[in-house]
């Protein structure tokens, strides 16, 4: 196993520790029951981040377990507006984050209809029903430290810069996972 695929697979391990445990109001959710779908959707996410970006999360991740926070719950709890916003200088850290993956998104859905996004890309287009990836992925980086957020922004600008989609290696990836996966299970 590689240092990276060490760190990935730690930090799942956090992650779904504090995932399966979360509250959720109307009791536990579907997904909080498959951990195998938990490991391919968040290992496909990691994939492109650099192993001092994963090295930053995980010491945040077991920074919060120290103190016993939920960084899960915590996400969820921001999504629905729950937790106040953190500071300005993070603040505009995710608007610049968030604004190049809804760019990444929008380039995909047009590019490739086979990867249509299972939410809408704005938060302008939040339901009490339905959350946007926009809003979304505001919560779960409003979880991450100042040093992953400036860590994990440097990873998307390389990557904007080589003109790579990560959201398209984040859909390739979580495709053959599962399609490997459901061939596995039939066999």
């Amino acid at each position: 196993m590689s240092k990276k695929e060490d760190l990935i697979t730690k930090i799942i391990e956090i992650e779904w520790e504090m995932f399966s445990k979360v509250n959720n109001r109307g009791g536990k959710a579907s997904c909080q029951e498959e951990p195998k779908n938990f490991e391919i959707i968040r290992s496909s996410n990691f994939i492109s981040w650099s192993e001092a970006t994963l090295e930053s999360y995980l010491n945040d991740l077991q920074e919060a377990k120290k103190v016993k926070r939920n960084l899960m719950t915590e996400k969820y709890a921001r999504m629905e507006g729950l937790i106040p916003p953190p500071n300005s200088e993070v603040l505009s850290l995710i608007d610049k984050i968030v604004a190049l993956e809804c760019k990444w998104l929008e380039e995909l859905a047009a590019k490739s209809p086979q990867y249509v996004p299972a939410r809408p890309i704005y938060s302008r287009q939040d339901t009490p029903q339905v959350v946007s990836s926009e809003t979304y992925s505001r919560g779960e980086l409003a979880t991450y430290s100042k040093k992953t957020l400036e860590l994990y922004y440097q990873d998307i600008l390389e990557m904007s810069q080589k003109n790579i989609n990560r959201i398209e290696v984040i859909f390739s990836r979580m495709l053959e996972e599962f399609n490997n996966n459901f061939t596995e299970e039939k066999d």
